[in-house]
C-alpha cells in the first residue's frame, strides 16, 4: 500500500500477514502434469528510452477491458484456481482460522457532541458496524452498518468526519475496493440518511465548516468503476452546502498549472481558519497555506478561498496540531529528521519557534491536543510506541505512559474533552483500550475493554528484537516472534515480512493467521523494519529511497541471511511476504537472490518500474522510486524493476512465487502483476527443470486492500496458505 498524501497520517497497511505452510510433497508430485497458460509476446512493442532499448511484448495487458486480457485473467484463473483448492489441509486451515478469527473487535470510542461512536465487529462480520452511546456505560445502538449496503460486503466505509457539534455526519463509500469514494451525509439525531451524495470523490478531505453548512471535499474531473488505469491528475478542492446539488458545489482551490498537486483543507480548533496543504508526491513534504474564514461574511463560501502564504515550497512537512489565536502549532521535519513540533504566528510567518524539539533518538509519530492546554504525543523508540503528555503552553514533558512492547494503534481526544482512549496492540496481543482523564495526572490509565482471542494462549510465546548488519554495514532492528524454548537447529519454517519505503513504519501488530502459524506449525516470524520506511525518521527514509532503492532490498536479503546464520531456519524454510511496495520488494529479492529464499507471496505490487509513473496515482510515487522519464532514476530503476529483471537462472530453482492483485486495484493497477507473471512464466515456469510453482491470482470485486470484507480476507489468506502447501516441510499440532 502505497502512502499517497502527506496530509494522511500514513497510508493504510492491510495486515495481510500470511504465515501458513503445508507439507512438502505436492509440487514433485504434480508439476510433472503443469501447463502454463501461453500468453502472447508482441514483439513489435519497443522503445528507446534514454539510450536503451526496451521491449514491452505484454503491454497489451494494460488495457484492463479488452477481451484478450479478461481472457487472461480466466486462463491464470483457471490454472491456479484448482492447484490452490487440490491442498489436503486446506479446509482443516480454513476451519481453523475461522474459528480463531471469530473473535470480538472494538474500536476505541470517539465523543462528538453528546454521543460516544465506536466500531465493533462481533468476530465474522465483513465490516465493522458502528455504534452510538449517550454515555459510556449507555445503551449501545446501531448507527451505521455498511453490511447492510451489500449482499457480499464489498461495499466499505471509506472516511468519515462529524460536524463540530457532532450534529451531522459525513462519510465515504467504497464499492469494491476501489479508491473511488461517493459521500453520503445521515443526521445524528435521526440516523437518516440526507439527500446528499458527492461522487467522483478520490483521496480527498472531509473537512466541516464549524457553522454545520456543508464541508470541504476534493474530486477529479471524471472516475469510472475502479478498474480504469487513467492517470490521476487536476485534483481540486470544492466546498459542497448541504441540501444542494453537486452540481453547484463552489471551487475554492485549483493550481491547472500544477496537475499534480493535491490541496487538502482541514478546519482549526477554532472554526476560524481553513489551513491548506498542498502535496504533489508521496515524499512528507507540503506547502502550506490558510483561509481566514471569518473574513466572509454572511454570504459564506461563494468563490475561490482568498488564502494568505505561510510556506511556498516543498522543503519540509507541516501537519496542524491546534492554536491559540493566531499561535498556530505543527508538527515538522524542517531540520528535524526526527521530527519536532513548533510554534508559528501567523502575523508573522517566517518566525518559527521550537515547542517540543526534536529528539536526538526517538521519532515523534504524532500529536494530539486534549483538554484545551495539553498535548498527548507518541514516540518511536526503537520501533516500539512510548506516550508521553506535554504542556501546550511551554512545550514541557509532564507524564509518561506505561505501555508494553507494541504500538498505540488508535487514539481518540479533542481539545474540548479532558478524556483520552488510547489502544494497545503487541504481535501476541489483539488489543486493550485504554482510558484516561487527563486532568487527573495520578491517576492510571484504566482498561476500557480487553480484547481477547479464544484458544489462543500468548504466554506460550516470546517477542525479542535483534539489531543486524546490512551489506553496507547499517544495523537493521528485527522483531522475531515464536514459541519459547524453540530449538535453533535451522529447522524453523520462518516468515519474514518487509516494506521499506514511503516513510511508512512497521511497528508490532496482531494477526490471526500469525497465531496460527506459531500455535499449529511452531514457525518463525519475523519483520525487518527496511531502510526506507519512517522508524528512524526522515533520515531512515531517504536510505531507502531514489537512488538508494537498492538499500531496501540490501536490508531485506540480509535480514534473510541473518535467519539462516543464527539457525533460526535455513534457505529452504524460509518465505517472504510483502504488499503494494512490500510486493515490489518480494519481487527484486526473488529475482536478485533465488538462492536465499524458498518461496516468496508478492501482493499487489508495484513490478514495473519504467510505467508505474503513467497510472493512476502512480505519478506521486516518483518521489520515492524516481522519476523514468529522468535519466538518473531511469537508469537505476532498469536496474531493480522486477519486469525488467528476471534471471536467466540456468537449471537452477527460482523460488515458488505467488502473485496477487484485483481487478479493482485502482492505485497499484493489475497490469503490473499481469506483466511481471507472463515474462516469469516465459523465461523461468516454462523450462522443464523448475519445479517450484511461478502462478497469479487475480481476486474479483477487490481493490488494493482497503476495506476487504472477511470473507474475501479469510479466503485470501486460504489461497496463500495453499499455495505454500508444497514450499516448506511443515507438521500440523493441535
Amino acid at each position: 500500500m502505497l502512502k499517497l498524501t502527506i496530509s494522511a497520517v500514513r497510508l493504510l497497511k492491510l495486515e495481510l500477514f500470511v504465515f501458513h505452510l503445508l507439507p512438502h510433497c505436492i509440487f514433485r508430485s504434480t508439476m510433472s502434469s503443469f501447463v502454463y497458460p501461453k500468453v502472447r509476446r508482441d514483439t513489435g512493442v519497443v522503445e528507446t528510452l534514454h539510450g536503451h532499448t526496451i521491449a514491452d511484448p505484454y503491454r497489451w495487458l494494460e488495457d484492463p477491458d479488452s477481451n484478450e486480457t479478461k481472457t487472461f485473467v480466466e486462463a491464470q484463473n483457471n490454472l491456479t484456481g484448482p492447484f490452490l483448492r487440490q491442498c489436503p489441509i486446506r479446509e482443516k486451515y480454513k476451519s481453523r482460522l475461522t474459528e480463531l478469527w471469530d473473535y470480538p473487535k472494538y474500536g476505541c470510542p470517539r465523543k462528538h457532541g453528546s454521543h460516544y461512536f465506536y466500531s465493533h465487529n462481533s468476530g465474522l462480520q465483513n465490516q465493522s458496524v458502528m455504534y452510538i452511546q449517550d454515555s459510556l456505560d449507555g445503551e449501545a445502538r446501531e448507527f451505521l452498518d455498511p453490511n447492510k449496503l451489500s449482499d457480499d460486503g464489498t461495499v466499505a466505509l471509506s472516511g468519515s468526519s462529524f460536524s463540530e457539534d457532532g450534529s451531522l455526519f459525513a462519510y465515504g463509500l467504497s464499492e469494491s475496493g476501489s479508491d473511488w469514494i461517493k459521500i453520503k451525509f445521515k443526521n445524528v439525531a435521526t440516523g437518516k440518511d440526507l439527500e446528499d451524495v458527492l461522487h467522483h470523490v478520490k483521496f480527498s478531505c472531509m473537512s466541516w465548516t464549524h457553522d454545520n453548512k456543508g464541508i470541504f471535499y476534493n474530486k477529479y474531473p471524471v472516475s469510472a468503476d475502479g478498474r480504469e488505469t487513467t492517470s490521476n491528475v487536476h485534483q481540486k478542492l470544492y466546498y459542497h452546502y448541504l441540501g444542494r446539488p453537486q452540481e453547484e458545489d463552489f471551487l475554492v482551490a485549483e493550481f491547472p498549472e500544477h496537475p499534480k498537486w493535491m490541496a487538502h483543507a482541514e478546519i482549526t480548533d477554532c472554526g476560524k481558519y481553513a489551513i491548506i496543504t498542498i502535496s504533489e508526491g508521496c515524499d512528507p513534504v507540503n506547502k502550506l497555506y490558510y483561509a481566514d474564514l471569518s473574513l466572509l461574511g454572511a454570504e459564506g463560501i461563494k468563490t475561490k478561498l482568498d488564502y494568505k502564504i505561510v510556506v511556498d515550497n516543498f522543503d519540509a512537512e507541516y501537519e496542524y496540531i491546534t492554536n491559540e489565536g493566531s499561535l498556530f502549532t505543527f508538527k515538522t521535519n524542517l531540520l528535524a529528521p526526527h521530527y519536532k513540533l513548533i510554534n508559528i504566528d501567523f502575523t508573522k510567518p517566517e518566525v518559527h519557534v521550537d515547542l517540543v524539539p526534536e529528539s536526538k533518538t526517538d521519532v515523534l509519530n504524532w500529536a494530539l491536543c486534549v483538554s484545551k492546554t495539553k498535548l498527548v504525543l507518541n514516540f518511536l523508540q526503537d520501533v516500539k510506541a512510548a506516550l508521553f503528555l506535554h504542556d501546550l503552553k511551554t512545550g514541557e514533558r509532564t507524564r509518561q505512559f506505561p505501555l508494553d512492547i507494541g504500538t498505540i494503534s488508535g487514539v481518540s481526544g479533542d481539545k474540548k474533552y479532558d478524556e483520552l482512549f488510547f489502544s494497545f496492540v503487541s504481535f501476541l496481543t489483539p488489543g486493550t483500550i485504554f482510558h484516561c482523564d487527563v486532568t487527573k495526572p495520578q491517576e492510571t490509565p484504566k482498561v476500557f475493554r480487553q480484547i481477547q482471542v479464544k484458544n489462543f494462549d500468548d504466554s506460550l510465546f516470546e517477542t525479542k528484537q535483534v539489531f543486524y548488519p546490512s551489506k553496507d554495514g547499517t544495523k537493521i532492528p528485527m522483531f522475531i516472534v515464536h514459541r519459547k524454548g524453540i530449538p535453533l537447529d535451522g529447522s524453523n519454517p520462518t516468515f519474514l515480512y518487509g516494506y521499506g519505503g514511503f516513510s511508512i513504519s512497521i511497528t508490532p501488530s496482531f494477526s490471526v493467521s500469525r497465531a496460527v502459524f506459531l500455535q499449529h506449525f511452531n514457525g518463525v516470524y519475523a519483520v525487518a523494519n527496511l531502510r526506507g520506511g519512517g522508524e528512524y525518521g526522515e533520515t531512515w527514509h531517504k536510505g531507502g529511497m531514489l537512488l538508494k532503492k537498492q538499500n531496501v532490498f540490501d536490508d531485506f536479503q540480509a535480514a534473510g541471511e541473518f535467519l539462516v546464520r543464527e539457525n533460526y531456519t535455513s534457505s529452504s524454510k524460509l518465505i517472504i511476504n510483502g504488499a503494494s511496495n512490500g510486493g515490489l520488494l518480494v519481487a527484486a529479492c526473488c529475482n536478485q537472490r533465488p538462492d536465499l529464499f524458498q518461496c516468496g507471496i508478492a501482493q499487489v505490487g508495484v513490478m514495473d518500474l519504467l510505467r508505474f509513473h503513467k497510472f493512476t496515482i502512480g505519478h506521486a510515487w516518483t518521489t520515492d522510486f524516481g522519476d523514468p522519464e529522468k535519466k538518473d532514476y531511469f537508469e537505476n530503476l532498469l536496474r531493480i524493476s522486477p519486469l525488467h529483471n528476471v534471471p536467466d537462472v540456468n537449471g537452477s530453482q527460482f523460488p515458488a512465487l505467488l502473485l496477487l492483485t484485483a481487478d479493482h486495484d485502482d492505485r497499484v493497477v493489475p497490469l503490473h502483476s499481469f506483466k511481471l507473471i507472463s515474462e516469469l512464466q516465459h523465461k523461468i515456469a516454462s523450462q522443464p527443470t523448475q519445479k517450484n510453482p511461478i502462478m497469479i491470482w487475480i481476486d474479483t470485486k477487490a481493490g488494493h486492500g482497503r476495506g476487504k470484507p472477511t470473507a474475501k480476507i479469510i479466503e485470501e489468506l486460504t489461497d496463500i496458505a495453499s499455495f505454500m502447501h508444497g514450499a516448506v516441510g511443515l507438521t500440523w499440532t493441535d
